[in-house]
């Protein structure tokens, strides 16, 4: 027979915490449009709210600043979303024959 009893605490009087893992949120990245002599502004508006969600006016806003200053920020993502966002965009331009360019950098 065993001296241990199951109904009394046996632990020697350590208390005993369990270790929370400490989480990192992941880096996220900024998806970005750069600017090209070609690709027509509508094309632009619609690129920004067919795949990024933004209304008429911020696609606009957005579209502006791509046009004026070479680059404009779309969103910022994981790092798996922002690759994915990527990669639909520049096909989607292909298809249409536009040279629009789509990248991300870390934030």
């Amino acid at each position: 027979m065993s001296d241990i009893d199951p109904f009394k605490d046996n632990d020697g009087g350590l208390a005993v915490q369990e270790a929370k893992p400490k989480l990192k949120r992941p880096p996220l990245y900024k998806v970005m449009l750069l600017n090209d002599d070609f690709t027509p502004m509508d094309f632009v508006v619609e690129i920004l709210t067919n795949f990024f969600g933004m209304n008429e006016d911020r696609a606009t806003q957005v579209m502006l600043q791509v046009h004026t200053q070479g680059v404009g920020v779309c969103g910022t993502y994981t790092k798996d979303v922002a690759e994915t966002k990527v990669h639909i965009v520049n096909d989607y331009s292909r298809e249409h024959q536009h040279p629009l360019m789509c990248t991300m950098e870390e934030a």
